[in-house]
C-alpha cells in the first residue's frame, strides 16, 4: 500500500481550494493509499474541527514561529519542518500544489531527502511496484503529454498543477489529528523574508470561479474585455484571457489562462476570439462544456469547444449578453 503525504496550505486559517485538489489527486491516484495531510502555521489556536474532518487518515499540525503564512522563515524553515516529518512517518510519495509555496518547497525537500521530483503533473496514479508513482505532465509546450515512472526507494515529490483535479469534499471524514513537534528540527533561516505584498483581488477567483469568460488575440485590444466582465458579472464568473491577450497588455497576467498561466476547471468555460492554440486548451481542457465565439471556423478551439458560434464577437456577444440578461430577470 503506498503511503501518501500532501503538504496542505491554508488560507485564512482553513484549508485552501489547492489542498481540496491535492487530496482529490491522491484519492483518485491511490485508491487503496494511506493519505496523511501536513499543515504548517504558527498557530492552530483557532483551528476548529476541521483538523479531524478531513477525508485523510491523519492530519499533522506542524506549528512553530517560523511557519506562519508569509513569515519571516521564508521556504527554509518549511523544508526543515516537512524533512522531520518525512523522516518520522516515511511516505512514499508527497503531494504539492504548483503554488509559490509548493513550487519552491517540493523541489528544496525532494533535494534535501535525495528524493525525485516530478513537476507541474496533471496526472497521478500508482505503478505496479510497491511505491512506484506514475504522473502525467504536458511536454512539447503543451502540445502533447507524457508519463513518467517514478520507482525505487527514496521520496517521491509530485507538484500537481492547480485546477487539474476536482476539489475533494473538506468535511465529513474522520481524520485523527496529530501534533507534530519540530522545535528542534527548524533552524534559524539564512534568508529571511522581510515584506510581502498581496494583489488586491476582488470577486470570484479565477482559479475557483464555476464559470470563466476569457477572451483572446482577436478582441483587438483591451476595450471588449469591459463586455467580459459584464457577462463574468452576469455568471457570477471570473474573466480569463490566453497570453496574446496578456502579453499584449490589454489584461493583467494574473488573468492568464494555459500552459504558462493557469490552469482551470469550471463546468462552463466561455472562449472569446480564441483560436484554441495547444498551450492554451492545457489551461482549460479540463472544463465541463466549452462554448466559443470565433470567426474562423477552423480554428482549433472547435475541435475542443461543445458548443460554438462561427461569427464575429461583435456581433454575438452583446445578443449573447442581452439574453443572459433577460433570463436572470425572468
Amino acid at each position: 500500500m503506498t503511503s501518501v503525504l500532501i503538504a496542505g496550505e491554508l488560507a485564512g486559517g482553513r484549508p485552501a481550494p489547492v489542498t481540496a485538489q491535492l487530496l482529490a489527486a491522491a484519492a483518485q491516484g491511490f485508491p487503496r493509499g494511506a493519505v496523511s495531510v501536513a499543515f504548517l502555521s504558527d498557530s492552530f489556536a483557532t483551528a476548529g474541527g476541521w483538523l479531524r474532518s478531513l477525508p485523510a487518515q491523519k492530519v499533522y499540525a506542524i506549528e512553530h514561529p517560523l511557519l506562519g503564512e508569509a513569515s519571516a522563515g521564508g521556504y527554509e524553515a518549511p523544508v526543515d519542518a516537512l524533512a522531520a516529518l518525512c523522516a518520522e512517518m516515511k511516505p512514499d510519495a508527497m503531494l504539492f500544489a504548483k503554488t509559490d509555496f509548493g513550487a519552491n518547497t517540493g523541489p528544496r525537500l525532494g533535494y534535501r531527502l535525495a528524493g525525485g521530483v516530478a513537476q507541474d503533473c496533471t496526472g497521478l496514479a500508482a505503478g505496479e511496484a510497491p511505491g512506484t508513482v506514475i504522473v502525467t505532465r504536458p511536454v512539447y509546450g503543451g502540445s502533447a503529454v507524457a508519463e513518467y515512472e517514478m520507482s525505487g526507494p527514496g521520496l517521491k515529490v509530485v507538484i500537481i498543477r492547480p485546477g487539474a483535479f476536482e476539489p475533494a469534499p473538506l468535511g465529513g471524514g474522520q481524520s485523527e489529528a496529530v501534533r507534530f513537534d519540530v522545535s528542534a528540527a527548524v533552524r534559524a533561516p539564512k534568508v529571511r523574508l522581510i515584506s510581502a505584498v498581496r494583489e488586491a483581488q476582488s470577486g470570484v477567483r479565477l482559479e475557483d470561479a464555476r464559470v470563466v469568460v476569457s477572451g483572446g488575440r482577436g478582441l483587438g485590444g483591451p476595450e471588449p474585455f469591459k463586455q467580459l466582465r459584464e457577462l463574468a458579472g452576469l455568471l457570477g464568473g471570473a474573466v480569463g484571457a490566453s497570453r496574446a491577450a496578456c502579453d499584449a497588455g490589454w489584461i493583467d497576467h494574473s488573468h492568464q489562462v494555459g500552459l504558462t498561466g493557469k490552469t482551470v476547471s469550471p463546468p462552463l468555460y466561455i472562449a472569446i476570439a480564441i483560436s484554441g492554440a495547444s498551450q492554451h486548451m492545457a489551461g482549460c481542457a479540463g472544463s465541463g462544456t466549452i462554448v466559443a465565439i470565433n470567426k474562423d471556423r477552423e480554428a482549433n478551439i472547435f475541435k475542443e469547444a461543445r458548443f460554438g458560434i462561427v461569427g464575429d464577437w461583435q456581433k454575438a456577444l452583446p445578443a449573447f449578453i442581452a439574453t443572459v440578461r433577460d433570463l436572470g430577470k425572468s
